[in-house]
């Protein structure tokens, strides 16, 4: 191996393949063989049975469907308000000077920590389970971009000053190219995230949800289901993830990321 050498894409399948091989076998090693006392960790073959009766039984398809509706309306709300805020902050200081420092400041502050007040405010329905994925995704993405638009060459705009452009022109032609894709990256980063909001959103004060499964399970000691939630949130996450590389190749063919 050899600082920032790139491998085939056979060779990377087969190194992510791999680690899932160990953490499963390690997993079974420790369940099977008695390790761990079942009560605190299922085992691979309970997990997957009890997911089964999950699906069959009490219609869990349901509940991810929820779950997803929850962080894709959620997320979609808060990248529709902090793209064009993060780019207007990177690109004008004296927008970035006004509102920099209270979204750093909000940046601290755990979503998690809104729910009482959101349930206050909008109640246990949804729209309160899309306002703790709002609050939680918009302020990182608000200054991640910024710092994006901000870190733009110098050079690519005085070059598009000299030719004569005015300023929406280096916006949209100049700016926007150029932290394309490193916007798309932020946003498939901060997607992940969101997933931990609507979790903890549907902890409390929910009826439907992967989140509302896991804690149900809990009161029943039921640690099969419990894993099985929590592997069907990073699988989804997984295939998310890819098809957002995907589309991310597709839109920005020029860059390297």
């Amino acid at each position: 191996m050899k600082p920032l050498e790139p491998i085939s894409f056979g060779a990377r399948l087969a190194l992510g393949l791999l680690f899932f091989v160990v953490f499963v076998a390690a997993w079974s090693l420790a369940t099977f063989g008695g390790f761990v006392s079942k009560t605190f960790l299922a085992d691979p073959l309970t997990m997957i049975d009890e997911g089964r009766i999950l699906i069959v039984r009490y219609g869990f398809l349901g509940d991810i469907a929820i779950t997803i509706w929850r962080v894709v309306g959620g997320f979609v709300l808060a990248a529709a308000v902090a793209v064009p805020l993060g780019v207007l902050m990177g690109a004008y200081k004296p927008v970035e000077a006004l509102l920099e420092p209270f979204i750093s400041f909000a940046r601290y502050l755990p979503a998690s920590a809104f729910i009482p007040l959101l349930i206050l405010w909008a109640g246990t329905g949804e729209l309160q389970k899309l306002l703790v994925i709002f609050i939680g995704s918009f302020f990182q993405l608000v200054l991640i971009i910024a710092v994006t638009v901000g870190g733009t060459r110098r050079d690519l705009v005085e070059a598009a000053l000299t030719l004569g452009a005015k300023d929406s022109r280096i916006l949209t032609r100049v700016l926007l190219p150029a932290a394309g894709p490193q916007i798309a990256e932020t946003l498939r980063l901060v997607l992940g995230w969101a997933w931990t909001y609507v979790i903890v959103a549907e902890l409390i004060g929910s009826s439907a949800g992967i989140g509302h499964m896991i804690i149900d399970s809990q009161a029943l000691l039921a640690t099969g289901q419990i894993i099985f939630g929590i592997i069907v949130i990073g699988i989804i996450g997984l295939v998310s993830d890819f098809l957002f590389k995907a589309l991310n190749r597709r839109l920005f063919a020029w860059s390297t990321l």
